[in-house]
């Protein structure tokens, strides 16, 4: 028996309650990555280079004698670096068309769904949620925490973070809207995935992983939203559990996309919700940056939405028009066929 310790070629700093740090952590299982998986903030996590900004996953890459090179932060651009790095089982599509879609269903995931998530966790109106969450997150560094310790730091991060549920749009008046897109989405799940696998064909790419982060806790972790997953999208919560672990997944070259021209009605379906909830808040965001406003506005679903501007999201928006503005004429031709009457072409307008 070979008994040889294997050599990871990253280390992924993270934590179970964190939807990005479960995103990570299925890429890299996904593409067969040897890594190495730590939480924040315990000892393992010692030694891990510094990143210019505190936030999780940490993605520590590894020289050739083992030790840290560098770390960076931001799932998108980890995932666009280790496809760089590491050749096979791609996350992205070979069709520069399909690889855009993609790219866009990665961003309403990460950049949406991730709103429905933290509303699910701390909106003031699931109590249970809060107790279970300010209970369980500070154990996850340090499972033998003193007990006067865990309390305060259950105190500190359920005050921290309650108090921030408008910063990302929790409010009471957002509140329909935000659980609403989240059934509606639920519902086209479970349609696309009663006949299909993955959101873009029969392997998973980055917009899978996208709202696979988000669904790990809101159907694993919230109490509330996991009754409501349960109901309106057990295909979704099925298709959750898959996606944590896909190490298994056989892949056949680049093959297993839909084609440009024969992308099923449930994705044109999963685009108009996009078109509907993602894409106005962004656009709004964006023009209230540009203009200095303290307030962004807009209709979703016929309601409106308001929060104040987010500048990450600004700069998501950029990113994603300058990958729109990258392609070749005819494809961005075929992209606009595609996105015409699904409400996102605004997002490349």
């Amino acid at each position: 028996m070979d008994t040889r310790e294997i050599s990871p070629d990253v280390t992924l700093v993270g934590a179970y309650g964190s939807p990005y740090s479960i995103k990570m952590r299925a890429a890299l299982r996904f593409r067969r990555i040897p890594f190495r998986w730590v939480t924040r903030g315990s000892q393992q996590a010692d030694g891990v280079p510094e990143v210019p900004v505190a936030i999780i996953p940490i993605l520590a890459f590894h020289g050739e004698d083992g030790s840290y090179a560098d770390a960076m932060v931001d799932s998108s651009p980890q995932i666009a670096r280790l496809e760089a790095t590491h050749a096979g089982r791609s996350l992205v599509p070979a069709d520069p068309v399909v690889a855009f879609l993609d790219h866009l269903i990665e961003d309403y995931g990460d950049e949406w769904i991730t709103k429905v998530m933290y509303h699910y966790r701390w909106h003031h109106l699931y109590q249970a949620a809060i107790d279970k969450a300010g209970n369980l997150l500070p154990l996850m560094s340090d499972n033998q925490m003193a007990a006067d310790a865990h309390a305060a730091m259950n105190a500190y991060i359920t005050d921290r973070q309650v108090g921030r549920t408008a910063l990302v749009g929790s409010t009471d008046q957002n509140r329909p809207i935000i659980e609403a897109s989240h059934v509606r989405l639920l519902q086209i799940m479970n349609r696309h995935l009663t006949d299909h696998q993955f959101l873009l064909g029969t392997r998973p790419g980055r917009g899978d992983l996208g709202i696979f982060g988000q669904f790990s806790q809101l159907a694993f972790w919230e109490p509330d939203s996991a009754a409501v997953q349960a109901v309106e999208g057990p295909r979704a919560v099925m298709w959750a559990y898959q996606m944590d672990d896909l190490s298994s997944l056989e892949v056949d070259g680049d093959a297993g996309w839909f084609a440009r021209d024969e992308l099923p009605a449930t994705t044109i379906e999963l685009l108009t919700e996009i078109g509907t909830s993602y894409a106005p808040f962004m656009v709004a965001n964006a023009q209230a940056l540009q203009a200095g406003a303290d307030e962004m506005s807009c209709e979703i679903a016929g309601a409106t939405y308001s929060q104040g501007p987010f500048a990450y999201q600004g700069k998501c928006l950029a990113w994603l028009r300058e990958a729109y503005t990258a392609l070749s004429g005819d494809d961005r031709a075929a992209v606009d066929s595609i996105l015409d009457g699904t409400g996102c072409a605004q997002l490349v307008a």
